[in-house]
C-alpha cells in the first residue's frame, strides 16, 4: 500500500508537543493558575466580606428599628407627661382664679357693707340734726297744725334731696 506512517515526524512532533506542554505548564499554567487561585481567594474574600457587611447592615437595621421604636415610646411618654402637666397647670390656674375672684368678692362685699354703714350713720346724723332744726323752728314759731305739717313736709323733702 502506498500509505506509510511517518513515525519519525510523529515522534518529533510528539516530543515538541510534550516539551511545549512542559514549558507551558512550568512558565504559563502554574503562574496563571496561581493568579487564578489568588483571584479566587480575593473573590471569595470579597463575597465573605460582602456577606459579613450584609449581616452587619441587617443587624444595624434591626437595632435602628428598635431604637426608633424606643424613641417613639419615649416621645409618646413625653407627650403624655406634657399633657398631664398642662392639665394640672390649667386646673391650678382655675383654682387660683376662683380664689382671687372669691377674695375680690369678699373684699367688695366688705367695702359695700362698710360704705353702707357709713351712709346709714351719716343719714342718721343728718336726720338727727334736721330733727333738731325742725324742733327749733317749731319752737321758734308757734304754728297752727297746717303750718307745722307744711314745715315737716318741707324738711322731709330737703332730707330726701340730700340723700
Amino acid at each position: 500500500m502506498g500509505f506509510e506512517i511517518p513515525w519519525g515526524s510523529i515522534g518529533f512532533q510528539l516530543a515538541a508537543f510534550l516539551t511545549l506542554l512542559f514549558f507551558l505548564n512550568k512558565f504559563a499554567l502554574k503562574p496563571l493558575l496561581g493568579v487564578m487561585e489568588k483571584r479566587e481567594e480575593i473573590v471569595n474574600g470579597n463575597i465573605d466580606s460582602a456577606e459579613k457587611s450584609r449581616k452587619e447592615a441587617e443587624e444595624f437595621i434591626v437595632q435602628q428599628r428598635k431604637e426608633l421604636e424606643k424613641a417613639r415610646v419615649e416621645a409618646q411618654e413625653i407627650l403624655q407627661q406634657a399633657k398631664k402637666l398642662s392639665e394640672q397647670q390649667g386646673q391650678d390656674i382655675l383654682v387660683q382664679a376662683k380664689e382671687n375672684a372669691e377674695r375680690l368678692k369678699d373684699s367688695a362685699l366688705a367695702e359695700i357693707t362698710r360704705e353702707k354703714e357709713q351712709a346709714v350713720a351719716a343719714l342718721r346724723e343728718q336726720v338727727a340734726s334736721l330733727s333738731v332744726l325742725i324742733a327749733q323752728k317749731v319752737i321758734e314759731k308757734e304754728l297752727d297744725e297746717k303750718e307745722q305739717e307744711k314745715l315737716v313736709q318741707e324738711y322731709l323733702k330737703e332730707v330726701g334731696d340730700k340723700l
